[in-house]
């Protein structure tokens, strides 16, 4: 073979070496091939759907607020994707969104949203979905826009936590009886179940002793066996961090009033998580501060992991029972405790 000849076989091989990569690459980025948005209502939360196809699987992909400088925009950066066909600019429904951005940055594709308010933990909610062959949809990046007052349902730095909650009472025990025949055991459990949906919402593993109006342990139980049989949520399920027990206060009377929060001090991580969780509900219920305290409660002296038992209101007192009946004030001593916990987590460092 003539040595101009074997020059050339190597620059062809070298060619085809250079060229391999870029080809993989080139097959391996994923575009975008569908955009839609959509005001969408689901129980009192309205809120701007947006969804963005692609025709590969969206494996990575980083959200952030830009800060001081552009605190109305969420950026979301997705590995190995480009814009594809779709515009680069797109406008949204004004009340949550102005406009959405799509850029090409070399091996990555990012997506610009103008919102009308700071980018915060509860103002959005970024998420993948599956393709759907059955319902004919794409991979889908799916962007929630929650604007003013924020995303209820959702609380960040809780996701792999595993958290036991007790409703107060149920069954035979009705617990305290309040404003127009109110029953404590129904407010325990209602509020008890807004905290499930919150936690399970942010990617917490949560155990209920009770969903439904009944005994733990049973009708014919003594108090200790009533009362063990829900610390035994705790002790026999692997991993758990908290237990929390869910309360109504009472008394004889009727202008007792407040919030307030128990523990047994184990450990100082109970009294830190009875701090958080009582800033949490005053911040939301806006009810007088009666402080955090020490007591021999079973639940909490019992509880092997740190615990507390949480008073939402006095459920003998006028106002505190009405507002107890009221879903609104449930929600937000909901949201209250579900930030109270992500709160107690990032101070114990746990």
């Amino acid at each position: 073979m003539k040595k101009s000849s074997c020059w050339q076989l190597l620059w062809i091989v070298a060619l085809c070496l250079w060229l391999i990569p870029s080809l993989t690459f080139a097959a391996s980025m994923r575009k975008v091939t569908s955009f839609q948005s959509q005001v969408v209502t689901e129980g009192r939360q309205r809120f701007l759907r947006i969804e963005i196809g692609m025709n590969g699987p969206i494996n990575d992909y980083e959200v952030k607020g830009d800060g001081i400088l552009n605190p109305n925009r969420l950026t979301i950066d997705v590995d190995q994707a480009e814009k594809g066909d779709v515009r680069t600019e797109i406008l949204l429904d004004r009340q949550f969104a102005k406009t959405l951005r799509f850029q090409d940055t070399g091996k990555k594709l990012r997506i610009m949203v103008g919102m009308q308010v700071p980018a915060a933990d509860r103002n959005y909610r970024v998420y993948t979905l599956e393709k759907d062959r059955r319902a004919g949809k794409p991979h889908r990046l799916i962007i929630e826009l929650y604007g003013e007052g924020g995303r209820r349902g959702h609380v960040a730095g809780l996701k792999g936590r595993t958290i036991v909650i007790d409703p107060g009472h149920g069954g035979s025990d009705t617990g305290a009886v309040g404003v127009g025949g109110l029953r404590e055991k129904d407010v325990t459990l209602e509020v008890s179940k807004k905290v499930r949906d919150i936690l399970e919402n942010s990617g917490v593993t949560v155990v209920m002793t009770r969903e439904d109006d009944r005994d733990v342990y049973g009708p014919t139980a003594t108090d200790a066996q009533e009362l063990q049989a829900r610390v035994n949520y705790g002790s026999y399920t692997p991993n758990v961090d908290v237990f929390l027990s869910i309360h109504c206060n009472a008394y004889t009377s009727a202008s007792s009033n407040g919030t307030e929060t128990y523990y047994y001090p184990k450990t100082w991580l109970d009294g830190l998580l009875a701090q958080n969780l009582q800033a949490g509900m005053i911040q939301h219920g806006d009810r007088r501060d009666r402080g955090v305290h020490e007591a021999r409660f079973y639940v909490c002296r019992h509880s092997t992991m740190p615990a507390a038992l949480v008073e939402l209101a006095f459920i003998t007192n006028y106002v505190e029972g009405n507002l107890l009946a009221d879903e609104d004030f449930q929600d937000e001593m909901a949201q209250g405790i579900a930030e109270g916990l992500a709160n107690y987590f990032a101070a114990s460092g746990t």
